[in-house]
């Protein structure tokens, strides 16, 4: 007679978390596909597009996890364009569009493996978490009561990204899987620049019809040469940030080089440099002289030797490049900041929005500052819309309470990270890009609040990976199943 054995409890929460991912992995797109067709032309199309944009993305949170961030990459890269293309082919612009949803969504499908594994989550990224969580709940309680709905969308975007965190703490990543990641971030990034390339040189019709109807005119004319490049995002800026993320393991690592190795360096380059930014262009240098300090001195050498190249390179092709001339020009203001426009606006903000902080030490709350306000002015950004002041920002935003808990929060992570880069092992290289680009996160706090969207999902997916090799060193000490399965290192 056979005796028949229950299954675990734990067995059973895991069926059921997998059957229930599954069912609505597959059962959403379906009902975003459905109500669409109930809608207008306009949002039925840009709810058609965004349904085949998150199918993969449950596919692969369900199936294949490790390769869910990059999809999401992508989509933060390429959703911008995608709009554009829409509201052109259907020759209406939507100051407000369900496709900008898109990277946050995807990035919400995070949340099945994380859940799958949160139990094997540790307690000082518990902490981290929780403190993140005091400020953002504080910030939201603010913002719903000052700023409505706007504030729910601005949440978003500062959890989304932070969701990384936790993510890497308890997907079994190896360092072959995270040196696929920076590769794949690496190839994004090259199509990125060789569309800016193309932009800066034709300036596509959808491009011209966004850049008109969202009164962009601000980044130039939308004519060949004199265009500020946003490729395929938002504008200049979050272009600049997502190439010099990118740039900065490129440079650093043969095996972040992405496919098109030097080459693709150069493209990426060169389309950073049609973007006019400069803020990017000091995240790049603070990033770059933050990993080759902590360096071994053989390594310090190799990668000096490497940005001479690069230099060198520039040195010889940007002169050769159409409108050359601009681009010279505004790299040449870096020797007089002075003298410089936007370096003054950002010393007067900073003068003016200090005392009004001071006087407001409750804060205004998610939702008051960015992106967030255009949902409750009628698409059009807010009083604090545009804030040139990363650290204004987050005070405006979260007061002196949350701010506490912000800026403490930020401590703990530099905190993991800096115990990490010490230790000198084979794991080290994946620390010290997660401590440069935590300075760089700070450095860049002069420009702008880069920890939100695009540039937050950035900051945390670089930081995630080295702490992400931490929790797999701690875990190999240990004994437990997670190493014995998941962290046979090849050196390297």
């Amino acid at each position: 007679m056979s005796v028949f054995t229950p299954p675990s409890l734990r067995f059973i929460k895991t069926a059921g978390l997998i059957g229930g991912t599954a069912a609505v992995g597959v059962s959403l797109p379906l009902i975003i596909g459905f109500s669409s067709a109930m809608l207008s032309s306009s949002n039925s199309l840009q709810g058609a597009i965004l349904s085949a944009i998150l199918f993969p993305a449950f596919l692969l949170a369900i199936l294949r996890p490790k390769m869910l961030v990059a999809y999401t990459l992508l989509i933060w890269a390429v959703a911008p364009e995608l709009r554009r293309i829409a509201d052109w082919s259907e020759g209406v612009y939507h100051s407000v569009s369900l496709l900008s949803l898109a990277p946050l969504l995807t990035g919400v499908t995070l949340i099945i493996p994380l859940l799958k594994e949160i139990h094997n989550i540790q307690k000082s990224s518990t902490r981290i978490m929780l403190m993140f969580a005091v400020a953002l709940g504080y910030g939201a309680l603010i913002g719903l009561a000052k700023n409505g709905m706007g504030s729910v969308y601005d949440l978003a975007s500062y959890i989304v990204p932070l969701l990384l965190l936790p993510y890497f703490a308890v997907t079994k990543f190896k360092p072959k899987d995270i040196d696929r990641l920076l590769t794949a971030f690496a190839n994004i990034a090259v199509l990125v620049a060789i569309y800016g390339i193309i932009q800066y040189l034709t300036v596509p019709p959808w491009d011209v019809f966004w850049m008109k109807h969202a009164d962009m005119m601000s980044i130039g004319n939308p004519y060949p040469l004199e265009i500020r490049v946003f490729s395929t995002l938002n504008s200049p800026g979050p272009a600049a940030t997502f190439l010099a993320f990118a740039l900065v393991p490129m440079i650093l690592e043969k095996k972040w080089r992405g496919t098109l190795r030097w080459i693709g360096v150069l493209l990426v380059v060169i389309c950073l440099l049609t973007t006019l930014v400069r803020a990017a262009w000091l995240i790049l240098l603070v990033m770059l002289l933050m990993y080759i300090g902590t360096s071994p001195s053989k390594g310090k050498w190799k990668t000096l030797i490497q940005l001479v190249f690069v230099a060198a390179a520039l040195f010889w092709v940007v002169p050769k490049l159409p409108g050359a001339e601009g681009l010279v020009a505004r790299v040449e203001t870096l020797s007089s900041v002075q003298e410089d426009h936007s370096y003054n606006e950002r010393l007067s903000l900073w003068q003016n929005m200090l005392p009004m902080v001071a006087a407001n030490p409750v804060g205004q709350g998610i939702g008051s500052v960015g992106q967030g306000t255009k949902l409750g002015n009628d698409g059009e950004l807010g009083e604090y819309g545009i804030m040139d002041n990363g650290v204004i920002a987050l005070l405006l935003t979260f007061g002196v309470l949350g701010a506490v808990f912000f800026f403490g929060a930020l401590g703990a992570v530099v905190k993991q990270i800096f115990a990490r880069v010490i230790s000198r092992d084979q794991l080290q290289p994946y620390a010290r890009l997660a401590l440069a680009t935590w300075t760089g996160a700070i450095v860049s706090l002069v420009s702008d609040n880069g920890f939100p969207g695009l540039k937050g999902y950035l900051i945390w997916m670089l930081i995630g990976l080295g702490l992400s090799a931490r929790e797999i060193t701690q875990s190999r000490r240990k004994g437990t199943p997670y190493a014995a399965v998941e962290c046979k290192i090849s050196p390297h």
